[in-house]
Protein backbone atom coordinates (compact mmCIF):
# COMPACT_ATOMS: atom_id res chain seq x y z
CA UNK A 1 0.00 0.00 0.00
CA UNK A 2 0.86 3.89 -0.35
CA UNK A 3 1.22 5.52 2.81
CA UNK A 4 -0.70 8.70 2.71
CA UNK A 5 0.97 10.21 5.63
CA UNK A 6 4.27 10.10 3.90
CA UNK A 7 4.59 13.52 2.23
CA UNK A 8 4.41 16.54 4.42
CA UNK A 9 4.87 20.05 3.01
CA UNK A 10 8.29 22.31 4.46
CA UNK A 11 9.14 26.10 3.82
CA UNK A 12 11.78 26.46 1.37
CA UNK A 13 13.59 28.94 3.13
CA UNK A 14 13.38 30.14 7.05
CA UNK A 15 9.89 30.42 8.00
CA UNK A 16 10.33 32.15 10.94
CA UNK A 17 12.80 33.03 13.80
CA UNK A 18 12.63 29.81 15.29
CA UNK A 19 13.97 28.49 11.80
CA UNK A 20 16.59 29.57 10.54
CA UNK A 21 17.45 27.19 7.76
CA UNK A 22 16.10 24.20 6.25
CA UNK A 23 19.09 22.44 6.88
CA UNK A 24 17.79 22.55 10.38
CA UNK A 25 15.08 20.19 9.42
CA UNK A 26 15.82 17.26 7.49
CA UNK A 27 18.49 15.09 7.45
CA UNK A 28 19.17 15.25 3.73
CA UNK A 29 18.06 18.05 0.81
CA UNK A 30 17.70 16.74 -2.59
CA UNK A 31 17.29 19.29 -5.23
CA UNK A 32 17.49 19.80 -9.16
CA UNK A 33 19.94 21.19 -11.67
CA UNK A 34 18.50 21.58 -15.17
CA UNK A 35 21.72 20.96 -17.82
CA UNK A 36 23.49 24.15 -18.84
CA UNK A 37 21.64 26.48 -15.99
CA UNK A 38 22.37 26.69 -11.73
CA UNK A 39 20.82 24.81 -9.38
CA UNK A 40 17.39 24.89 -9.16
CA UNK A 41 16.87 26.26 -5.61
CA UNK A 42 16.06 29.61 -6.00
CA UNK A 43 14.43 31.02 -2.20
CA UNK A 44 16.30 28.35 -0.20
CA UNK A 45 18.12 28.92 2.41
CA UNK A 46 21.37 30.20 2.27
CA UNK A 47 23.49 27.16 3.27
CA UNK A 48 21.61 24.89 0.86
CA UNK A 49 22.50 27.55 -2.10
CA UNK A 50 25.59 27.63 -1.35
CA UNK A 51 26.22 23.82 -0.81
CA UNK A 52 24.46 23.49 -4.24
CA UNK A 53 26.55 25.98 -5.66
CA UNK A 54 29.40 24.05 -5.07
CA UNK A 55 28.42 20.80 -5.91
CA UNK A 56 27.16 22.19 -9.56
CA UNK A 57 30.88 23.54 -9.48
CA UNK A 58 32.53 20.54 -9.77
CA UNK A 59 34.78 19.93 -13.10
CA UNK A 60 32.27 17.63 -14.97
CA UNK A 61 29.28 18.79 -13.59
CA UNK A 62 26.34 19.49 -16.45
CA UNK A 63 22.80 18.60 -15.07
CA UNK A 64 22.81 15.89 -17.45
CA UNK A 65 19.43 13.76 -16.73
CA UNK A 66 20.23 11.48 -13.85
CA UNK A 67 23.36 12.92 -12.52
CA UNK A 68 24.08 12.98 -9.33
CA UNK A 69 26.82 15.28 -6.77
CA UNK A 70 26.41 14.88 -2.97
CA UNK A 71 28.05 16.80 -0.17
CA UNK A 72 27.29 18.00 3.35
CA UNK A 73 25.66 21.40 3.72
CA UNK A 74 27.44 22.18 6.53
CA UNK A 75 30.36 20.45 8.35
CA UNK A 76 29.01 17.72 10.46
CA UNK A 77 25.47 18.41 9.09
CA UNK A 78 22.55 17.40 6.90
CA UNK A 79 23.25 15.97 3.24
CA UNK A 80 22.61 18.16 -0.31
CA UNK A 81 22.03 15.27 -3.24
CA UNK A 82 22.36 17.34 -6.35
CA UNK A 83 20.24 15.62 -9.03
CA UNK A 84 20.55 16.24 -12.78
CA UNK A 85 17.27 16.78 -14.43
CA UNK A 86 18.37 17.32 -17.73
CA UNK A 87 17.09 20.16 -20.53
CA UNK A 88 14.70 22.39 -19.13
CA UNK A 89 12.80 22.22 -22.73
CA UNK A 90 12.45 18.06 -22.11
CA UNK A 91 11.31 18.26 -19.04
CA UNK A 92 7.94 16.64 -18.62
CA UNK A 93 5.57 15.05 -15.84
CA UNK A 94 7.37 11.65 -16.69
CA UNK A 95 10.82 12.91 -16.17
CA UNK A 96 9.71 14.78 -13.34
CA UNK A 97 8.17 11.26 -11.73
CA UNK A 98 11.28 9.44 -12.72
CA UNK A 99 13.29 11.90 -10.64
CA UNK A 100 10.75 11.97 -7.39
CA UNK A 101 10.88 7.88 -7.65
CA UNK A 102 15.17 6.71 -8.21
CA UNK A 103 15.62 9.75 -5.70
CA UNK A 104 13.34 9.19 -3.03
CA UNK A 105 14.11 5.12 -3.54
CA UNK A 106 18.14 5.69 -2.84
CA UNK A 107 17.30 8.15 0.02
CA UNK A 108 15.73 4.68 2.16
CA UNK A 109 17.34 4.81 5.51
CA UNK A 110 18.44 8.34 4.92
CA UNK A 111 16.16 10.19 7.93
CA UNK A 112 14.05 12.95 7.27
CA UNK A 113 14.54 13.97 3.44
CA UNK A 114 13.14 16.59 1.55
CA UNK A 115 12.20 17.64 -1.97
CA UNK A 116 13.44 21.03 -3.09
CA UNK A 117 11.06 21.20 -6.33
CA UNK A 118 13.04 22.86 -9.18
CA UNK A 119 11.12 26.15 -10.56
CA UNK A 120 9.21 25.03 -14.04
CA UNK A 121 5.91 24.55 -15.13
CA UNK A 122 5.35 20.89 -13.92
CA UNK A 123 5.52 22.25 -10.59
CA UNK A 124 3.55 25.42 -10.91
CA UNK A 125 -0.74 25.52 -10.64
CA UNK A 126 -2.84 23.27 -8.81
CA UNK A 127 -3.11 20.44 -11.27
CA UNK A 128 0.75 20.63 -11.18
CA UNK A 129 0.91 20.29 -7.42
CA UNK A 130 -1.83 17.22 -7.32
CA UNK A 131 0.54 15.47 -9.98
CA UNK A 132 3.55 16.29 -7.75
CA UNK A 133 2.26 15.18 -4.14
CA UNK A 134 0.62 12.14 -5.97
CA UNK A 135 4.07 11.12 -7.24
CA UNK A 136 6.00 11.57 -4.72
CA UNK A 137 3.62 9.69 -2.07
CA UNK A 138 3.43 6.55 -4.70
CA UNK A 139 7.06 7.00 -4.69
CA UNK A 140 6.79 5.09 -1.56
CA UNK A 141 4.25 2.51 -2.62
CA UNK A 142 5.55 -1.30 -2.82
CA UNK A 143 4.08 -4.73 -3.50
CA UNK A 144 5.46 -6.97 -0.75
CA UNK A 145 2.90 -8.84 0.61
CA UNK A 146 4.31 -12.17 -0.57
CA UNK A 147 8.29 -11.09 0.35
CA UNK A 148 9.60 -12.92 3.77
CA UNK A 149 10.58 -9.93 6.21
CA UNK A 150 14.45 -10.47 5.16
CA UNK A 151 13.79 -10.00 1.67
CA UNK A 152 12.08 -6.77 2.06
CA UNK A 153 13.25 -3.42 1.44
CA UNK A 154 13.67 -0.99 4.22
CA UNK A 155 10.94 1.42 4.56
CA UNK A 156 11.65 5.43 5.27
CA UNK A 157 12.27 6.34 8.81
CA UNK A 158 10.47 9.65 7.86
CA UNK A 159 7.94 11.51 5.95
CA UNK A 160 9.21 12.53 2.61
CA UNK A 161 8.74 16.32 2.36
CA UNK A 162 8.49 18.71 -0.16
CA UNK A 163 9.44 22.36 -0.33
CA UNK A 164 7.67 24.07 -3.11
CA UNK A 165 9.09 26.93 -5.43
CA UNK A 166 8.34 30.28 -4.54
CA UNK A 167 4.51 31.32 -4.30
CA UNK A 168 3.38 28.03 -5.38
CA UNK A 169 3.25 26.85 -1.25
CA UNK A 170 -0.52 27.44 -0.62
CA UNK A 171 -1.66 26.00 -3.94
CA UNK A 172 0.35 22.64 -2.68
CA UNK A 173 -1.24 23.04 0.58
CA UNK A 174 -4.32 23.28 -0.70
CA UNK A 175 -3.73 20.53 -2.67
CA UNK A 176 -2.38 17.86 -0.63
CA UNK A 177 -5.63 16.32 0.66
CA UNK A 178 -6.39 15.85 -2.76
CA UNK A 179 -3.46 14.66 -3.84
CA UNK A 180 -3.68 12.17 -0.74
CA UNK A 181 -6.79 10.70 -1.56
CA UNK A 182 -5.73 9.93 -4.88
CA UNK A 183 -2.70 8.15 -4.29
CA UNK A 184 -4.36 6.28 -1.47
CA UNK A 185 -6.88 5.07 -4.49
CA UNK A 186 -4.27 4.27 -6.79
CA UNK A 187 -2.19 2.45 -4.49
CA UNK A 188 -5.21 0.37 -3.67
CA UNK A 189 -6.12 -0.11 -7.27
CA UNK A 190 -2.57 -0.90 -7.58
CA UNK A 191 -3.03 -3.69 -4.67
CA UNK A 192 -5.94 -5.23 -6.55
CA UNK A 193 -4.13 -5.90 -9.72
CA UNK A 194 -0.72 -7.03 -8.48
CA UNK A 195 -2.50 -9.94 -6.40
CA UNK A 196 -1.84 -12.76 -8.05
CA UNK A 197 -4.37 -15.21 -9.31
CA UNK A 198 -4.25 -18.16 -7.15
CA UNK A 199 -5.80 -15.66 -4.53
CA UNK A 200 -7.35 -12.98 -6.68
CA UNK A 201 -10.33 -14.94 -8.07
CA UNK A 202 -13.66 -13.44 -9.25
CA UNK A 203 -15.05 -14.17 -5.72
CA UNK A 204 -11.55 -12.35 -3.76
CA UNK A 205 -12.39 -9.47 -6.11
CA UNK A 206 -16.02 -9.31 -5.05
CA UNK A 207 -14.90 -9.58 -1.18
CA UNK A 208 -12.54 -6.74 -2.08
CA UNK A 209 -15.36 -4.65 -3.74
CA UNK A 210 -17.87 -5.16 -1.25
CA UNK A 211 -15.10 -4.18 1.78
CA UNK A 212 -14.83 -1.14 0.05
CA UNK A 213 -18.82 -0.26 0.28
CA UNK A 214 -18.31 -1.39 3.45
CA UNK A 215 -15.97 1.50 4.17
CA UNK A 216 -17.29 4.28 2.48
CA UNK A 217 -21.16 3.78 2.85
CA UNK A 218 -21.99 2.63 -1.03
CA UNK A 219 -24.35 0.47 -1.86
CA UNK A 220 -23.37 -2.85 -3.39
CA UNK A 221 -24.84 -5.25 -5.94
CA UNK A 222 -23.67 -8.83 -7.00
CA UNK A 223 -24.84 -10.40 -9.74
CA UNK A 224 -24.25 -14.24 -9.81
CA UNK A 225 -24.26 -16.95 -11.98
CA UNK A 226 -27.69 -18.05 -11.89
CA UNK A 227 -28.71 -14.23 -12.26
CA UNK A 228 -26.58 -13.33 -15.09
CA UNK A 229 -28.14 -16.19 -16.70
CA UNK A 230 -32.02 -15.27 -15.70
CA UNK A 231 -31.16 -11.58 -17.51
CA UNK A 232 -29.45 -13.18 -19.89
CA UNK A 233 -25.75 -11.99 -20.11
CA UNK A 234 -24.19 -14.58 -21.60
CA UNK A 235 -20.88 -12.61 -22.28
CA UNK A 236 -19.94 -13.20 -18.78
CA UNK A 237 -21.49 -16.83 -18.53
CA UNK A 238 -19.31 -18.00 -21.50
CA UNK A 239 -16.14 -16.56 -20.67
CA UNK A 240 -16.27 -17.89 -16.94
CA UNK A 241 -17.62 -20.89 -17.96
CA UNK A 242 -14.10 -22.93 -17.97
CA UNK A 243 -13.45 -22.13 -14.36
CA UNK A 244 -13.86 -23.46 -11.12
CA UNK A 245 -14.91 -20.10 -9.63
CA UNK A 246 -18.02 -19.04 -11.24
CA UNK A 247 -18.02 -15.28 -12.82
CA UNK A 248 -19.92 -12.60 -11.77
CA UNK A 249 -21.02 -8.83 -12.16
CA UNK A 250 -20.47 -6.32 -9.38
CA UNK A 251 -22.36 -3.15 -9.23
CA UNK A 252 -21.54 -0.41 -6.53
CA UNK A 253 -23.06 3.03 -6.13
CA UNK A 254 -22.37 6.10 -4.75
CA UNK A 255 -23.92 9.45 -3.78
CA UNK A 256 -27.49 10.66 -4.24
CA UNK A 257 -27.22 14.10 -5.77
CA UNK A 258 -25.46 15.54 -8.91
CA UNK A 259 -24.77 13.79 -12.49
CA UNK A 260 -25.01 10.19 -13.04
CA UNK A 261 -21.79 8.95 -14.10
CA UNK A 262 -20.96 4.91 -14.83
CA UNK A 263 -17.76 4.08 -14.73
CA UNK A 264 -17.22 -0.35 -16.10
CA UNK A 265 -13.98 -1.60 -15.63
CA UNK A 266 -12.80 -5.00 -17.48
CA UNK A 267 -12.23 -7.58 -14.86
CA UNK A 268 -10.47 -10.80 -15.90
CA UNK A 269 -9.12 -11.87 -13.30
CA UNK A 270 -6.59 -14.25 -15.13
CA UNK A 271 -6.56 -14.74 -19.11
CA UNK A 272 -5.14 -17.89 -20.61
CA UNK A 273 -7.21 -17.21 -23.60
CA UNK A 274 -9.70 -19.96 -23.15
CA UNK A 275 -9.16 -22.84 -26.20
CA UNK A 276 -7.49 -19.93 -28.11
CA UNK A 277 -4.51 -20.61 -25.73
CA UNK A 278 -2.27 -18.01 -25.53
CA UNK A 279 1.65 -18.38 -25.80
CA UNK A 280 3.16 -19.32 -23.02
CA UNK A 281 5.76 -16.24 -23.25
CA UNK A 282 4.79 -13.26 -20.27
CA UNK A 283 1.53 -15.45 -19.59
CA UNK A 284 1.99 -14.26 -16.39
CA UNK A 285 1.16 -10.46 -17.10
CA UNK A 286 -2.30 -12.04 -17.65
CA UNK A 287 -2.82 -10.79 -13.96
CA UNK A 288 -3.07 -7.73 -15.03
CA UNK A 289 -6.20 -8.57 -17.36
CA UNK A 290 -8.42 -6.81 -14.02
CA UNK A 291 -6.72 -3.34 -14.28
CA UNK A 292 -9.55 -1.90 -15.47
CA UNK A 293 -12.05 -3.14 -12.62
CA UNK A 294 -9.59 -2.33 -10.29
CA UNK A 295 -8.80 1.06 -12.04
CA UNK A 296 -12.77 2.05 -11.30
CA UNK A 297 -12.83 0.24 -7.96
CA UNK A 298 -10.04 2.50 -7.43
CA UNK A 299 -11.72 6.28 -8.80
CA UNK A 300 -15.08 4.94 -6.58
CA UNK A 301 -12.96 5.10 -3.19
CA UNK A 302 -11.43 8.14 -3.89
CA UNK A 303 -14.69 10.04 -4.96
CA UNK A 304 -16.41 9.02 -1.94
CA UNK A 305 -12.95 9.93 0.19
CA UNK A 306 -13.34 13.41 -1.52
CA UNK A 307 -17.11 13.99 -1.26
CA UNK A 308 -17.97 14.60 -4.62
CA UNK A 309 -21.35 15.75 -5.19
CA UNK A 310 -21.79 12.92 -7.67
CA UNK A 311 -24.13 10.13 -7.74
CA UNK A 312 -21.64 7.25 -9.15
CA UNK A 313 -22.42 3.68 -10.55
CA UNK A 314 -19.60 1.19 -11.28
CA UNK A 315 -19.63 -1.97 -12.56
CA UNK A 316 -17.03 -4.85 -12.79
CA UNK A 317 -17.69 -7.66 -14.53
CA UNK A 318 -15.08 -10.19 -13.22
CA UNK A 319 -14.34 -13.74 -15.02
CA UNK A 320 -11.59 -15.99 -15.45
CA UNK A 321 -10.63 -17.24 -19.18
CA UNK A 322 -10.10 -20.67 -18.63
CA UNK A 323 -9.56 -23.73 -21.24
CA UNK A 324 -11.55 -26.89 -19.74
CA UNK A 325 -14.73 -29.31 -20.80
CA UNK A 326 -17.19 -26.11 -19.93
CA UNK A 327 -15.53 -23.71 -21.75
CA UNK A 328 -16.83 -21.60 -24.52
CA UNK A 329 -15.59 -22.57 -28.16
CA UNK A 330 -14.86 -21.00 -31.24
CA UNK A 331 -17.48 -20.96 -33.78
CA UNK A 332 -19.97 -20.88 -30.45
CA UNK A 333 -22.98 -18.16 -30.99
CA UNK A 334 -23.97 -16.24 -28.11
CA UNK A 335 -27.14 -14.16 -27.40
CA UNK A 336 -26.87 -11.22 -25.19
CA UNK A 337 -29.01 -9.77 -22.91
CA UNK A 338 -29.57 -6.41 -25.39
CA UNK A 339 -30.87 -9.21 -28.40
CA UNK A 340 -27.56 -8.73 -30.11
CA UNK A 341 -26.26 -12.48 -31.45
CA UNK A 342 -21.91 -12.48 -31.58
CA UNK A 343 -20.08 -15.54 -33.17
CA UNK A 344 -17.20 -16.60 -31.84
CA UNK A 345 -14.22 -16.88 -33.49
CA UNK A 346 -11.76 -16.51 -31.06
CA UNK A 347 -12.21 -16.73 -27.07
CA UNK A 348 -8.82 -14.86 -26.70
CA UNK A 349 -11.14 -11.93 -27.25
CA UNK A 350 -12.86 -12.28 -24.31
CA UNK A 351 -13.14 -8.85 -22.58
CA UNK A 352 -15.08 -7.49 -25.15
CA UNK A 353 -17.93 -10.24 -24.46
CA UNK A 354 -17.92 -9.65 -20.78
CA UNK A 355 -17.83 -5.83 -21.08
CA UNK A 356 -21.26 -6.11 -23.21
CA UNK A 357 -22.99 -7.30 -20.30
CA UNK A 358 -21.87 -4.66 -18.25
CA UNK A 359 -22.23 -1.89 -20.75
CA UNK A 360 -25.91 -2.94 -21.05
CA UNK A 361 -27.08 -2.80 -17.78
CA UNK A 362 -25.52 0.91 -16.90
CA UNK A 363 -27.29 1.76 -19.88
CA UNK A 364 -30.45 0.46 -18.85
CA UNK A 365 -29.95 1.83 -15.72
CA UNK A 366 -29.65 5.66 -17.38
CA UNK A 367 -26.39 7.77 -16.60
CA UNK A 368 -25.46 10.93 -18.11
CA UNK A 369 -21.75 10.24 -18.90
CA UNK A 370 -20.04 6.73 -19.28
CA UNK A 371 -16.39 6.10 -19.39
CA UNK A 372 -15.41 2.59 -19.25
CA UNK A 373 -11.33 1.26 -18.96
CA UNK A 374 -9.66 -2.01 -20.22
CA UNK A 375 -6.42 -3.70 -20.66
CA UNK A 376 -8.95 -4.69 -24.23
CA UNK A 377 -6.37 -5.33 -27.38
CA UNK A 378 -2.43 -5.70 -27.80
CA UNK A 379 -3.30 -3.73 -31.49
CA UNK A 380 -3.33 -0.71 -29.21
CA UNK A 381 0.15 -1.28 -27.43
CA UNK A 382 1.38 -2.03 -31.06
CA UNK A 383 -0.54 1.36 -32.18
CA UNK A 384 1.15 3.79 -29.27
CA UNK A 385 3.40 1.47 -27.32
CA UNK A 386 3.28 1.98 -23.62
CA UNK A 387 2.90 6.10 -23.44
CA UNK A 388 -0.25 6.42 -23.82
CA UNK A 389 -4.17 4.27 -23.72
CA UNK A 390 -6.57 4.52 -26.37
CA UNK A 391 -9.46 6.94 -26.24
CA UNK A 392 -12.38 6.28 -28.30
CA UNK A 393 -15.59 8.17 -28.03
CA UNK A 394 -17.98 9.09 -31.10
CA UNK A 395 -18.67 12.25 -28.79
CA UNK A 396 -16.48 15.42 -29.49
CA UNK A 397 -17.18 17.23 -26.42
CA UNK A 398 -16.42 13.95 -23.85
CA UNK A 399 -12.67 13.57 -25.54
CA UNK A 400 -11.46 16.82 -25.40
CA UNK A 401 -12.53 16.37 -21.41
CA UNK A 402 -11.59 13.21 -21.10
CA UNK A 403 -8.00 14.33 -22.84
CA UNK A 404 -7.98 17.62 -20.86
CA UNK A 405 -8.72 15.37 -17.27
CA UNK A 406 -5.34 13.11 -18.51
CA UNK A 407 -3.30 16.24 -19.28
CA UNK A 408 -4.11 17.25 -15.81
CA UNK A 409 -3.72 14.06 -13.96
CA UNK A 410 -0.25 13.12 -16.17
CA UNK A 411 -1.77 10.59 -17.65
CA UNK A 412 -1.55 10.34 -21.55
CA UNK A 413 -4.56 9.64 -23.52
CA UNK A 414 -4.79 9.44 -27.19
CA UNK A 415 -7.63 9.41 -29.72
CA UNK A 416 -8.21 6.88 -32.01
CA UNK A 417 -11.03 6.58 -34.69
CA UNK A 418 -14.43 5.06 -34.79
CA UNK A 419 -14.79 4.76 -38.53
CA UNK A 420 -18.31 3.09 -39.08
CA UNK A 421 -15.67 0.28 -41.58
CA UNK A 422 -14.31 -0.69 -38.45
CA UNK A 423 -18.17 -1.63 -37.19
CA UNK A 424 -18.07 -3.78 -40.68
CA UNK A 425 -15.59 -5.60 -40.20
CA UNK A 426 -17.21 -6.92 -36.96
CA UNK A 427 -20.17 -8.39 -38.75
CA UNK A 428 -20.32 -11.98 -38.33
CA UNK A 429 -21.09 -14.69 -40.91
CA UNK A 430 -24.16 -16.22 -39.24
CA UNK A 431 -24.59 -13.90 -36.08
CA UNK A 432 -24.89 -10.22 -36.15
CA UNK A 433 -21.52 -9.82 -34.81
CA UNK A 434 -18.18 -11.48 -34.59
CA UNK A 435 -16.10 -10.75 -31.23
CA UNK A 436 -12.78 -10.97 -33.30
CA UNK A 437 -11.78 -9.14 -37.00
CA UNK A 438 -8.64 -9.73 -38.79
CA UNK A 439 -5.60 -7.74 -37.52
CA UNK A 440 -5.57 -4.51 -39.14
CA UNK A 441 -6.98 -1.74 -36.75
CA UNK A 442 -7.65 -4.07 -33.91
CA UNK A 443 -8.11 -1.56 -31.09
CA UNK A 444 -10.94 0.26 -33.24
CA UNK A 445 -12.58 -2.92 -34.40
CA UNK A 446 -12.76 -3.74 -30.85
CA UNK A 447 -14.23 -0.79 -29.79
CA UNK A 448 -16.55 -0.90 -32.60
CA UNK A 449 -17.60 -3.83 -31.22
CA UNK A 450 -18.17 -2.40 -28.10
CA UNK A 451 -20.19 0.28 -29.51
CA UNK A 452 -23.17 -2.12 -29.96
CA UNK A 453 -24.09 -2.55 -26.18
CA UNK A 454 -24.37 1.38 -24.97
CA UNK A 455 -28.00 1.84 -27.01
CA UNK A 456 -28.68 5.18 -28.10
CA UNK A 457 -26.03 6.84 -25.45
CA UNK A 458 -23.77 8.93 -27.12
CA UNK A 459 -21.81 10.31 -24.46
CA UNK A 460 -19.39 7.06 -23.59
CA UNK A 461 -16.13 6.59 -23.96
CA UNK A 462 -13.84 3.53 -24.35
CA UNK A 463 -10.02 4.03 -22.88
CA UNK A 464 -8.27 1.18 -24.11
CA UNK A 465 -5.19 1.19 -21.26
CA UNK A 466 -3.29 -2.51 -22.19
CA UNK A 467 0.11 -1.19 -22.84
CA UNK A 468 -0.22 1.28 -19.71
CA UNK A 469 -2.21 -1.06 -17.17
CA UNK A 470 1.75 -2.11 -15.82
CA UNK A 471 5.10 -1.81 -16.01
CA UNK A 472 8.36 -4.46 -16.18
CA UNK A 473 10.90 -2.23 -15.04
CA UNK A 474 11.14 0.41 -12.33
CA UNK A 475 12.18 2.87 -14.60
CA UNK A 476 8.84 4.01 -15.34
CA UNK A 477 8.71 6.28 -12.53
CA UNK A 478 7.02 3.65 -9.92
CA UNK A 479 8.31 0.03 -9.22
CA UNK A 480 7.63 -2.65 -11.62
CA UNK A 481 4.24 -4.02 -11.34
CA UNK A 482 0.76 -2.52 -11.63
CA UNK A 483 0.82 1.23 -12.52
CA UNK A 484 -3.27 2.39 -11.46
CA UNK A 485 -3.63 3.96 -14.56
CA UNK A 486 -7.08 6.03 -15.35
CA UNK A 487 -7.81 6.60 -12.05
CA UNK A 488 -6.29 9.92 -11.29
CA UNK A 489 -7.67 10.62 -14.81
CA UNK A 490 -11.46 9.85 -13.75
CA UNK A 491 -11.20 11.37 -10.82
CA UNK A 492 -9.96 14.49 -12.65
CA UNK A 493 -12.91 13.96 -15.07
CA UNK A 494 -15.72 13.49 -12.62
CA UNK A 495 -15.12 16.49 -10.85
CA UNK A 496 -14.53 18.90 -14.32
CA UNK A 497 -17.91 17.30 -15.10
CA UNK A 498 -19.35 18.51 -11.10
CA UNK A 499 -18.43 21.81 -12.01
CA UNK A 500 -19.98 22.64 -15.17
CA UNK A 501 -23.49 21.29 -13.81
Amino acid sequence: MVNIAAVALVPRGPADAEVADLADLVDLVIAGCFEGEGPSVDGAADSVRAAALRLAGRPGWGGRDEQVAAAEILPGGPMLSLHGLGKRGEFSFLRLSRWLYRAADAARGAGRVVFVLPVHTETAGAPAAERVLRALALATYRYDRFQSEREREADWTAPLAVAPPPGEEAVFSAALPTAAAVAGAIGFARDLANTPPNEASPAWMEERARELAASRGMEVTVLDAEELARRGMAGLLAVGGGAAVPPRLVRLAWGTSGPVISLVGKGVTFDTGGISIKPAADMDEMKYDKCGACAVLGAARAVADLGLPVRLRVYTPLAENMPGGRAYRPGDILRFANGKTVEITNTDAEGRLILADALTWAVEEGTDALAELSTLTGHCVVALGHQAAGLFTPQDTLAAALLTAGAESGERLWRLPLYPEFLEAMKGTHADLRNSASRPGGASTAAAFLSQFVGDLKNWAHLDIAGVANVKTDDEGQGAGATGFGVATLVRWIRRVISQV
